[in-house]
């Protein structure tokens, strides 16, 4: 008997956590259809996410995530597929290379956002060493790397934690591929370049389109870096929705969660890829 119920009592916490996730979930997408009875509202409305679209504060909040996040996940996939080309192709993909390229992703997001501040800002490290140099007169003259309303500073400490994640994703994968599949092509006449590009990377594609998607969803919906190096104006989305949240004027939160609706959608739909990805793979492998 307590065999049978084994495989049950260690899926409870899992079965709890999912239950607890959907509360909150089901919550969320009702409140942000503007049903909250407590407040005096009890009225399905899609208004705030028209509001949310229409309004320019709001609407110039939406793009920038999306800039970020997008901007983010292309710079960092493109560079980590470029430095693990690098290595695969010099075999150099083990050893200490990925001792040093662990270090960057086990790093919190508020820390990288202090180193961030500390190098890049207009009296940081940097801005400190040009005016030793004499290359400024002033802090102001040092570029605004941080703080600025393009999201510079952002991208960059997206891209030294994430260009490490896209290496430790793709690596071993292309170091396989291109260690049978690839020496083939070698032994057959190809050059390693051409092979590299015909053969590895093709056969690599669902795995960096992954790690692109993983990149891309976590920026857009991560709170931390924006709200330690964005700019004040436009807000990033989840900074925005915390800010709709924890307004005085309790009726501004079906805003706080037609915002959180726009990330979950996108979140969505890029899950939907994720596992329409995975489950041609199994396809196709399951057909070989």
């Amino acid at each position: 008997m307590k065999e049978k119920l084994m495989p049950y009592l260690l899926l409870a916490p899992q079965i709890l956590l999912t239950i607890l996730f959907m509360i909150g979930l089901i919550t969320g997408i009702t409140q942000s259809l503007g049903v909250i009875p407590a407040f005096g509202l009890k009225k399905p409305t899609f208004f705030y996410y028209r509001e949310v679209l229409s309004r320019p504060d709001m609407f110039q909040s939406v793009v920038y995530s999306l800039k970020i996040a997008l901007v983010s996940a292309v710079l960092a996939t493109a560079g980590g597929v470029f430095f693990c080309g690098v290595w695969v192709m010099g075999k150099k993909a083990g050893g200490g290379v990925m001792r040093i390229i662990q270090l960057p992703i086990i790093v919190p997001h508020a820390v990288a956002a202090l180193f961030m501040i500390n190098i890049f800002s207009r009296n940081g490290i940097l801005s400190r060493i040009a005016y030793a140099l004499g290359m400024i007169q002033e802090q102001r003259q040092f570029p605004m790397l941080i703080y600025d309303p393009n999201g510079v500073g952002i991208i960059m400490a997206y891209l030294w934690k994430e260009i490490p994640f896209i290496i430790y994703f793709v690596i071993a994968l292309m170091a396989n591929i291109n260690g049978s599949l690839g020496e083939a092509a070698t032994n057959l006449g190809a050059k390693k370049r051409t092979v590299f590009l015909r053969v590895t990377l093709p056969l690599c594609r669902n795995t960096i389109i992954s790690g692109f998607l993983i990149i891309f969803v976590f920026a857009l919906g991560a709170y931390e870096l924006p709200l330690l190096l964005g700019a004040t104006v436009p807000k990033a989305l989840p900074v925005l929705a915390y800010q709709e949240y924890i307004h005085p004027d309790l009726r501004n939160r079906p805003y706080a969660m037609a915002l959180n609706g726009i990330i979950i959608v996108i979140s969505l739909m890029s899950a939907l890829i994720y596992f329409l990805m995975m489950r041609k793979n199994v396809k196709y492998l399951t057909d070989e």
